[in-house]
């Protein structure tokens, strides 16, 4: 699991560090929002870990401007701001959970535990699809009445981006965006093609074309 850790106060950010490495995530540490806003577009990130009053561009902000490029990555705020006003503004930016300093570092893991298990991060556990239907996340495999199917790396990618957003509609931008890193997003075509494998195996009507919007996985 890669994150990205924003936070400008160098002695909070090195125990942070050290604490999530200790944990074997890898993290990516920043201390300016206009860098940490340059490194999404360049890598990708499973989660964000962003402090709010932080040099060039607040998380807030950093945070308002990813959602309006598409971009949906699972975010905790860290920040001294304590008010509920506050804390709503940091939710309606986007934000998946809101920490407010100080902190014990075991309350941080809970919080991370938690953004796993709700978004199916690094998942080993099998998702019931529908009665005889199963997906492992560990092994890239569909289970259908025992019958497995095997998918491909990338295939993986775009179904469990779809499944994450099971029932709505998703744009081929919006999973090309989420999954890759410019310079290596599959194109429209191509993700397209790998929709038409899964929908092979699931059948037809499991994924639902919308015209001019999207796909839909209906659970």
């Amino acid at each position: 699991m890669k994150i990205l850790l924003l936070e400008d106060d160098t002695l909070l950010h090195e125990i942070i560090e050290e604490f999530l490495e200790e944990l074997e995530y890898e993290v990516v540490s920043t201390y300016d929002g206009q860098e940490a806003y340059e490194l999404i577009f360049e890598q990708h990130f499973d989660l964000l870990i962003l402090d709010v009053n932080v040099p060039s561009i607040s998380g807030f902000d950093l945070l308002k401007n990813l959602k309006s490029n598409s971009i949906d990555i699972p975010t905790i705020f860290i920040t001294s701001l304590h008010t509920t006003k506050d804390m709503e503004k940091g939710f309606n930016s986007g934000a998946d959970d809101y920490i407010r300093k100080p902190f014990h570092l075991s309350e941080l893991k809970l919080r991370i535990d938690n953004i796993k298990r709700l978004r199916k991060i690094d998942s080993k556990e099998e998702q019931k699809i529908n009665n005889d239907t199963y997906y492992s996340y560990n092994l890239k495999t569909i289970t259908i009445n025992d019958e497995k199917f095997q998918l491909s790396k990338t295939e993986a990618k775009v179904f469990e981006y779809l499944l994450k957003h099971s029932n709505k509609a998703v744009s081929i931008e919006k999973i090309a965006l989420n999954n890759w890193i410019y310079d290596e997003a599959p194109t429209d075509t191509t993700i397209r093609t790998y929709i038409k494998n899964i929908r092979k195996i699931l059948g037809k009507d499991s994924i639902i074309n919308i015209k001019g919007v999207g796909y839909k996985l209906e659970l």
